[in-house]
């Protein structure tokens, strides 16, 4: 068996937590051996999967190679799915046959979609959270307007139900708002026969958003859509059958016809995670982390993203947080092999970015400063486009759009 010099440092999980801490770390320690490990060969950028849908950005800044993306990093990518992780001998297991002894181990397999129970949610409706749910549900919305341009009576078939009205509810509303009536009237269909819905168990949108503001600004973007999306609040879904939502809202059963239904409403624990004998945990099943993101029972396994939390200090599950946790990670495996003691993680939210329809966004900065419409969207793209680790080309023309806008604003004023 190597030495404990020898043994990698291995990070499973590519999202943002997994794919910035390999980075930091290689900037930190030069030689060490690091392995990250992901299910797909691509990196999916989470919240540009709404303009990767609208095709309003190209395939590679939405879902870029890892093999581009760690390109001259001395990284090793390993393309497989975890099936063991054993933190006792200290070894992970992948479906491949590969096994790896790790010196220390970074868990950031975020989460999955979490249905709660409902009937026939997981069954009958699409997840929206990777590139191929993009692709599927692309190619069904087509395929029901093709269909409803020879079936003019059922519009079922135009009708879209989306569960949740969570930030990922609010902006595929808005995309698929401005997005439909395009693709219809290519096909011949009326876009005035197209109905968007989100259902929300709650009586508002953005839950778990401290601006008033931004709520405000996000309903009535959702109104001036090319069709304008309906909001049906204190609804609580019962079953999801192929073609329609059973809900109660105010005592009454109710249902809505749809011939596509999208779930946003939720995340649920990875299994793996679910599985770890370890007793420090929250309500949801997720790893309970120290300060300095390590496992108490644990110490040589830090955990950040959607499959953790500080219960000291609780972080929204968004890209701006995963990649602070993933840098934070680094730095503390860092100061560990240097002999020092690792630090309390800070994480600081600089603001909110929405997208609130076809080239249109809301960009609420520092929790002072809202800009929206078209300006937030240029804001939202040239700061997605900066956490990329892409060549500096891509930064930089996002960073140019950005300026350019600015200064056409300004002069226009």
């Amino acid at each position: 068996m190597a030495s404990q010099q020898q043994k990698p440092i291995v990070i499973l999980g590519g999202g943002f937590t997994g794919l910035f801490a390999a980075i930091h770390l290689r900037q930190h320690q030069k030689s060490l051996p690091i392995i990250l490990v992901d299910k797909q060969n691509r990196f999916i950028f989470k919240p540009l999967l709404y303009d990767f849908l609208s095709s309003e950005v190209q395939l590679d800044m939405a879902w870029p190679r890892y093999d581009d993306l760690l390109a001259n990093r001395d990284i090793t990518f390993i393309e497989g799915s975890v099936e063991d992780i054993d933190l006792v001998d200290r070894q992970v297991s992948l479906d491949n046959k590969l096994t790896y002894d790790y010196q220390y181990l970074v868990l950031a397999l975020g989460g999955t979609t979490g249905y709660f129970g409902v009937p026939g949610a997981k069954e009958n409706s699409f997840a929206f959270r990777h590139a191929e749910d993009a692709f599927t549900l692309g190619k069904h919305l087509r395929t029901c307007l093709q269909q409803a341009s020879q079936q003019r009576s059922n519009s079922s078939l135009t009708t879209v139900a989306i569960i949740g009205a969570g930030p990922s509810g609010v902006e595929l509303a808005a995309t698929l708002a401005d997005l439909l009536p395009e693709w219809s009237q290519t096909l011949s269909v009326n876009p005035d026969t197209i109905r968007i819905v989100i259902v929300q168990r709650g009586d508002e949108i953005l839950k778990g958003t401290n601006s008033e503001q931004l709520r405000i600004t996000a309903e009535q973007a959702l109104k001036d859509r090319q069709v304008s999306v309906e909001l049906t609040l204190e609804a609580t879904v019962e079953a999801v059958e192929p073609s329609h939502i059973q809900y109660r809202q105010h005592g009454e059963s109710k249902r809505l016809a749809a011939d596509t239904i999208v779930w946003t409403a939720g995340n649920a624990t990875h299994p793996l995670i679910a599985d770890l004998p370890v007793t420090e945990r929250d309500r949801t099943k997720r790893l309970k982390v120290t300060p300095t993101l390590q496992l108490p029972e644990f110490p040589d396994v830090f955990a950040g993203g959607d499959c953790a939390v500080n219960a000291a200090d609780p972080q929204p599950a968004t890209a701006q947080v995963a990649y602070q946790q993933g840098a934070a990670i680094a730095s503390n495996i860092s100061a560990i092999l240097n002999g020092d003691s690792p630090s309390a993680a800070e994480v600081k939210l600089r603001g909110i970015l929405l997208k609130l329809g076809m080239e249109e966004g809301a960009a609420e900065i520092f929790d002072r400063f809202e800009i929206k419409g078209h300006l937030g969207h240029m804001i939202r793209h040239a700061t997605y486009l900066s956490l990329l680790p892409t060549p500096a080309r891509n930064i930089k023309v996002g960073a140019q759009w950005l300026t350019d806008e600015i200064f056409e604003q300004v002069l226009d004023v």
